[in-house]
């Protein structure tokens, strides 16, 4: 059920050019491979015969078509804002009284994510759910990102992003609505609360940046907690400084030289594969290889949409951005005041700690799982629905009170 969009709002259908699929095929047939180390693992990076064998399923077993056909399921839109081409999916609920909500990515992830959850909550009835726990999804790709890219001027950092959503929620005709994210898609969720406290019902995140130990725990610090959140800010603290250690190469180049970066990725698919599958599988709740935690196929889709749109060195600049931020973007952020939960999953890298957590939001919800990784939407779909439904519900019957 879709009512009609302002002028302003374009419609849109993904079809891609054979010849693009062609051109693709061409060039994962030459790929030039590298040497790898024998008996390794993951310990340099992603093992040569694992690429090997994924890249030989993307050529020849996965369907572009099929998963197009997925995505065009929802209806498309693309509308300018502040000079940015914005793409987004706007799948509105059959339930009059639905709630509005934006759902927002990260890197090096897309509106992929969502493919599993947008229905549950648009259509709560028809998957087992209370028709009063309804949805009005927006699905956006962040400027830069996928069918929202490239970008042509510089500046497009979290916050300006959360002022992108504030206009295109009203532009939708949603003054009220709430809002929810993981990844970059929690920065800028959260930044949405934060600076339109008056527009946005609540946040639901699956991250929150800065919630973890960033740094080691004084003696005098620990003392001041209990012995729960004395191990918890512990495990925190070994887990930052692990991922530190080894796992952040991405964002420093991401951060310093994202140009540098795009002429390789652009060029070549098996790059972007490497780039990105390495990531799915280092934040996943796996053991030894993503396609444990997330399907195979659905990975590939969403490398495809930074492939197909030439997307890497755009979508890399937010973090440019982030890092060499000035005004309000390079001001340490403060409080929100929006209702916010907070839905921890396991394997994220960042484990939040609730005492941090509650400096900075108006924490109403606190939830934890226990299987499930930094692509929640993705990994455990089931259990982020019915704590974003449980969370909004939360929100009406205390607004019932």
């Amino acid at each position: 059920m879709n009512s009609p969009q302002p002028a302003s709002v374009r419609p849109f259908r993904l079809d891609v050019p054979q010849r693009d699929l062609d051109d693709l095929h061409d060039r994962l047939d030459r790929t030039r491979w590298p040497e790898g180390l024998t008996g390794t693992g993951w310990a340099y990076g992603v093992p040569p015969e694992y690429l090997r064998e994924l890249v030989r399923h993307w050529r020849h077993e996965y369907d572009w078509r099929a998963a197009e056909a997925r995505l065009n399921e929802w209806p498309q839109f693309t509308t300018t804002i502040d000079g940015a081409n914005i793409h987004f999916a706007h799948v509105r609920s059959a339930e009059p009284n639905a709630t509005p909500l934006i759902v927002t990515h990260g890197w090096p992830g897309s509106i992929v994510e969502f493919l599993d959850v947008v229905g549950p909550l648009a259509d709560p009835a028809a998957h087992g759910g209370d028709p009063a726990d309804a949805f009005h999804v927006v699905v956006p790709s962040i400027p830069g990102f996928g069918l929202s890219g490239p970008t042509t001027e510089p500046g497009w950092e979290g916050g300006r992003v959360a002022d992108a959503w504030a206009e295109l929620m009203r532009r939708l005709g949603y003054e009220r609505f709430g809002a929810q994210g993981g990844d970059w898609g929690a920065a800028i969720s959260r930044e949405l609360g934060r600076a339109h406290p008056d527009r946005v019902i609540g946040v639901h995140l699956n991250l929150l940046p800065g919630a973890h130990a960033a740094t080691e725990p004084t003696e005098e610090e620990l003392a001041a907690l209990g012995p729960e959140e004395r191990e918890r800010t512990l495990a925190s603290w070994r887990r930052w400084a692990a991922w530190t250690s080894e796992g952040t190469g991405y964002s420093v180049q991401q951060a310093t030289r994202p140009q540098t970066l795009a002429y390789g990725l652009t060029d070549s698919p098996v790059g972007q594969l490497a780039w990105i599958v390495e990531k799915f599988r280092e934040w996943t709740d796996s053991r030894e290889l993503p396609e444990e935690a997330v399907d195979r196929d659905r990975l590939l889709t969403n490398v495809m949409l930074y492939w197909l749109t030439g997307t890497a060195g755009s979508s890399a600049r937010i973090y440019y951005e982030r890092a060499h931020a000035t005004g309000r973007a390079a001001r340490p952020a403060e409080p929100s005041t929006a209702p916010t939960a907070l839905a921890l999953f396991p394997a994220e890298p960042q484990m939040p700690l609730r005492y941090k957590a509650e400096r900075t939001e108006n924490l109403v919800r606190w939830t934890e799982f226990d299987r499930g990784g930094h692509f929640a939407a993705m990994e455990e779909p089931d259990l982020l629905v019915d704590d974003v439904r449980a969370f909004f519900r939360q929100l009406r019957e205390k607004d019932g009170d």
